[in-house]
């Protein structure tokens, strides 16, 4: 932990220089704006410009004709680890966020990440939306290079640390100080983003202005306008509508940067962060399977190129095999910045391929993986036209693309090469798989931590159905944490998120939302609480009316350290996991 703190310092170090030097090669104002959108669960089917026979996507199709387009690009299967691969450049396996959840969608200190290089570049650095890299100190945006951060916790808007929150009219973060947008989430983003966007512009500031939304991502809430025209049988009408919504927003987007001047001279990467979900029972452009599965559709996703005053040629397909691991590098290559000594990528830079239509990239292997709780062989390895699934299962997606027909046994020789480099992949990487990173307490930059079950060790309790029906077995499982500085600190445990002020011993309505609700959750007979940590064990009881088991606890400053909390009944029998911890 000290060696992650040292190299973290190290880099704002190193940061602060190249901020202050100029920078070599073009004058500043042809480096580019870069604009990054992720739209989230999203699949490759989920565009007209794809094939899909139903949903219109006037907009993305535009940006689609306009851009240099990664046919073969491959995100992890799932949306943390997506994340992480793509602000870092590393493998999930290697930056710690390898899942949505059960304490392992932190991204590791002391790996820089696309917002601190920029920032360090001189760019001004900027987030709105979704970020799921960790929802406290020092995982939150404006410790990874984030000047403005405007975003929600957890996976969405119903995600254990939101619970409640609505995508019209709901919370948000600003700069970490809790917030209400008005109107419908999607929009908001965008127009914080603009907003911020032509702030730069007008100051002819260099930016990065990071755009991931939380939709298309369920529960499926829209306005019913958008959703109308696919009230069709057979049709996920919600779904396609924040598709809808989503596409409407890039219009206005694209309309923005052409009445600021801005869009000659942006560098916009359009993606999405996972196989389908909503939209694969009706078309999945001919692909098997989908988000959190290792087959093609679960981790093949858009990824469109647009830089018009870069002179690339557009409208074109690049078939290469290609990750996100490679995103970090090519801005980095584009934007003629410099990476902090010592940086490593596990991609390589595509800008090459997006100036030249003939280059091509040296042959190489690429490793899919994630998990919750990783496992060696559940992982892709894509090599040209080959995928090895679970280290037995081989394909050739030319000339199968959906994958139909395991021809291990006809090739290998194939299996037995992709094998080999799969386990030397796994021999550096499986070292740090049980090494989860810890979130601080007593830190100066966020007093109180609350923390949820979203980042509990190896167990899944991360949505608001999991917490109201009490999931996650009678103990729950610890927080990794570490401990800033000496004290006594007072941890606070519940069952319900504290906004609530619910008793412990509550149950739940289900609750209205704008346009849908979400599930009640059942009543504990809760009369007592324990906690562990740092060696130490303490018991309390509790009230039928208390929100919360308070204990008071001294701790040691510097060390890293397990808190776990749990509820016990009159009887003494363990009950559920404290969901919720609030500590200062």
């Amino acid at each position: 932990m000290v060696a992650a703190m040292n190299r973290r310092r190290d880099f704002l170090k190193t940061s602060a220089a190249l901020a202050a030097a100029p920078l070599a090669g073009a004058a500043a104002p042809a480096r580019p704006n870069v604009l990054l959108i992720l739209t989230d669960d999203q699949g490759y089917g989920d565009f007209s410009c794809h094939g899909n026979p139903a949903l219109k996507t006037p907009e993305m199709d535009k940006i689609h004709a306009e851009s240099v387009r990664f046919t073969d690009f491959h995100a992890a299967p799932m949306c943390t680890p997506t994340r992480g691969q793509l602000l870092s450049g590393q493998d999930a396996l290697r930056n710690g966020a390898t899942s949505v959840t059960a304490g392992r969608a932190l991204l590791r200190r002391g790996i820089p990440t696309m917002a601190d290089i920029l920032k360090a570049n001189g760019y001004r650095t900027g987030l709105f939306g979704k970020w799921h890299l960790g929802d406290n100190y020092p995982y939150r945006p404006m410790e990874r290079g984030f000047e403005r951060a405007v975003y929600h916790l957890g996976w969405g808007l119903t995600s254990a640390p939101e619970f409640d929150n609505d995508y019209f009219n709901g919370r948000y973060r600003d700069q970490g100080a809790l917030k209400r947008f008005p109107g419908y989430c999607t929009d908001f983003w965008f127009d914080q983003a603009m907003g911020w966007m032509r702030e730069r512009g007008a100051k002819r500031e260099p930016f990065f202005c990071y755009l991931p939304t939380n939709t298309p991502h369920g529960p499926a809430w829209v306005d019913p306008k958008y959703s109308a025209p696919y009230r069709k049988p057979g049709l996920p009408a919600e779904f396609f509508g924040m598709i809808a919504n989503l596409d409407e927003n890039l219009g206005r987007l694209d309309a923005f940067l052409r009445e600021t001047g801005l869009r000659d001279n942006t560098l916009l990467i359009f993606l999405t962060d996972n196989g389908g979900t909503g939209g694969v029972n009706f078309y999945n452009a001919g692909m098997r399977a989908r988000k959190a599965q290792l087959y093609e559709g679960g981790h093949r996703v858009p990824c469109f190129v647009r830089w018009p005053a870069a002179g690339f040629r557009t409208g074109r397909d690049v078939a290469a095999p290609t990750h996100l691991q490679d995103i970090l590098p090519t801005v980095i290559e584009l934007c003629g910045a410099k990476a902090p000594g010592g940086a490593r990528f596990d991609g390589v830079s595509l800008a090459p391929l997006l100036k030249d239509a003939s280059a091509r990239l040296a042959e190489r292997m690429l490793v899919v993986q994630y998990g919750q709780i990783p496992k060696k062989d559940d992982a892709c390895v894509i090599w040209n036209q080959w995928r090895l699934v679970y280290g037995k299962e081989l394909y050739d997606i030319q000339a199968d693309p959906g994958q139909k027909a395991d021809i291990a046994g006809k090739h290998p020789e194939v299996v037995a090469k992709m094998k080999a480099h799969y386990d030397r992949w796994w021999s550096g990487v499986e070292g740090r798989i049980t090494d989860f990173a810890p979130i601080s307490i007593g830190a100066a930059q966020e007093n109180p931590a609350e923390l949820s079950s979203s980042d509990w060790q190896d167990v899944y309790v991360d949505n608001q159905r999991t917490v109201s029906q009490a999931e996650g077995g009678p103990r729950g499982a610890p927080w990794a944490v570490y401990v800033e500085r000496d004290g006594t600190y007072e941890i606070a445990l519940s069952r319900w998120p504290p906004h609530l002020k619910h008793a412990l011993t509550a149950g739940r309505e289900a609750q209205k939302m704008t346009y849908g609700e979400i599930p009640g959750g059942k009543a504990l007979a809760i009369a007592g609480a324990k906690l562990a940590i740092a060696g130490q064990e303490q018991a309390v009881k509790t009230g039928p009316g208390d929100t919360a088991a308070v204990f008071q606890v001294k701790l040691k400053g510097g060390q890293k350290t397990n808190l776990h909390g749990w509820f016990q009944d009159a009887s003494g029998a363990d009950v559920a996991g404290a969901f919720y911890a609030t500590v200062r």
